[in-house]
């Protein structure tokens, strides 16, 4: 099987050139795409989802040999998380080579958060099953790149932190409340304010209700922290 030009420069931005193109070209069709004659990426979105989280745990008991498993799951969970793999996709332009149906093209699929995640673990499961662990291992860890480094900041979750400094003030939980919403359907940003009952706020806007919850929480806490 030859590759398009499109999926040429893909595994350029990948780093890895397949033996057998075919297992790309499945890793990047969707079930929206499906036929009789043409398989669909769900089943290596299982087994990348297994991959990515064998090589990030390595990684991460490497990197901290001292860490607890309680300070290693946090580390995990925002290493493997559908929104950090859809940040990776994004970084290598996978959306511009997604094979969708009709349906899915036009609600925007190129650029939904779920089906990017999906993708980018089925492009690793294809790089697993072309070339061994260790070619996969070595994807993953150029393109997560300084995540692997910095994540104990991804990994502290603001909400739980920000209503604990509440509980230890005699403050209720904090309240969130969306504010605003933007963008087409398909695209939606979420505006959420963070508000606690001494009257702080603080809002912060993101591609869902749950990152803009977290980020909302990050800088309200950061705020009352300082003092």
């Amino acid at each position: 099987m030859k590759l398009s030009g499109e999926l040429k420069a893909f595994q350029d931005r990948l780093g890895h050139r397949f033996g057998d193109p075919a297992l790309l070209v499945r890793a990047v069709t969707h079930s929206s795409m499906a036929s009789p004659t043409r398989d669909d990426n769900q089943r290596l979105e299982f087994l990348g989802d297994r991959v990515l989280g064998l090589v990030m745990a390595e990684a991460l008991l490497e990197r901290d040999r001292a860490a607890t498993e309680g300070q290693l799951a946090p580390r995990y969970n925002a290493l493997v998380r559908k929104e950090t793999c859809a940040e990776v996709a994004r970084e290598v332009d996978l959306g511009k080579v997604l094979k969708l149906g009709r349906s899915e093209m036009l609600s925007g699929g190129r650029r939904k958060q779920a089906l990017l995640g999906d993708a980018m673990e089925a492009v690793i499961a294809a790089v697993y099953r072309d070339a061994g662990f260790e070619a996969a291992k070595k994807t993953v860890l150029r393109l997560w790149g300084a995540r692997i480094h910095t994540v104990e900041a991804d990994a502290r979750d603001a909400k739980t932190a920000l209503q604990e400094w509440a509980q230890a003030r005699g403050l209720a939980p904090p309240a969130y409340v969306e504010t605003a919403r933007s963008g087409p359907d398909h695209a939606p940003q979420f505006t959420i304010e963070a508000r606690l009952d001494n009257g702080a706020t603080e809002s912060a806007t993101a591609r869902s209700k749950r990152q803009a919850e977290q980020a909302a929480a990050r800088a309200l806490l950061a705020r009352v922290e300082a003092g």
